[in-house]
């Protein structure tokens, strides 16, 4: 078991704030993501950092500003394509999902040298984030807090009904735009934690789970982010007990409390 010691350690600190961190932003974005029904477009995102991932070691800069920069570009590109262009949504996610892993798989080959965080960021080490890392999340995790703070009631109702927030004369097309862009930044968020191929699980899983016990967004909210606690710490705590991969032990944990949760939801339950 985790004794007092261990979180006496710098990195088991900057574990547990980094999973509080990515517990609050994936729990309110999460919660957009799911009942917006955005989980596909969200995963096209979280594979495409793998390109700003890439961009960043082969231009010598930070991989997860890279990511940030990129993420941010795509999520944009994404939206304005949807929105004006009239694609086809499946096309455009599988379009992005596979071109920005394209894009990560050939920066880095370029790049010189070694990459030798790559697997951390591919699948995501909690146990591993530096405190200039936690710093940087939490400037983020801040931005999402603020921006839903502000604009809650209007990014409630693009959500549930964009006809009626068109009715309503509300900037559908610009609230829409800037939903994407915060999926981006909790994606970056994420991947420190579970990795760029495992983001998409933690963005909605405990989203999902408290759908169905939830009667309101907010409470909802509320919910995904306790959820999200409990499964980064408990997957945290699971994989020191038993020296097994964190990011994964995390997604497993949080699956297993998904599936458990579904006789006794609202949504399982019928």
């Amino acid at each position: 078991m985790i004794g007092p010691g261990i979180l006496e350690y710098e990195f088991f600190q900057n574990a547990i704030l980094a999973g509080l961190l990515a517990s609050l932003s994936c729990g309110i974005i999460g919660s957009y993501v799911v009942v917006k029904r955005m989980v596909s477009i969200s995963g096209g995102i979280s594979h495409a950092a793998f390109g700003g991932v890439g961009l960043g070691y082969l231009f010598g800069v930070d991989p997860l500003a890279g990511a940030f920069g990129f993420t941010t570009a795509v999520a944009l590109g994404i939206g304005v394509l949807k929105e004006k262009a009239g694609q086809n949504l499946d096309t455009l996610v599988a379009a992005v999902w596979a071109a920005g892993m394209a894009v990560g798989i050939i920066c880095i080959s370029l790049a010189p040298g070694y990459a030798p965080d790559l697997f951390s960021y591919l699948f995501g080490n909690i146990l591993l984030v530096p405190r200039s890392d936690i710093v940087m999340m939490g400037v983020l995790c801040g931005v999402v807090l603020g921006v839903v703070a502000v604009l809650y009631t209007q990014l409630q109702a693009v959500t549930f009904d964009e006809e009626y927030a068109r009715v309503m004369n509300l900037p559908v097309t610009w609230l829409s735009l800037l939903l994407l862009v915060l999926v981006a930044i909790t994606v970056v968020m994420l991947i420190r934690v579970v990795g760029i191929i495992l983001v998409i699980a933690l963005l909605t899983l405990p989203a999902a789970t408290a759908r169905g016990f939830s009667k309101t967004l907010f409470s909802m909210m509320a919910l995904s982010v306790c959820l999200g606690l409990v499964f980064s710490l408990g997957g945290l705590w699971l994989s020191y007990l038993l020296d097994i991969p964190s990011g994964a032990t995390i997604i497993l944990f949080a699956t297993a409390g998904y599936v458990i949760s579904l006789p006794f939801s609202r949504i399982g339950g019928g």
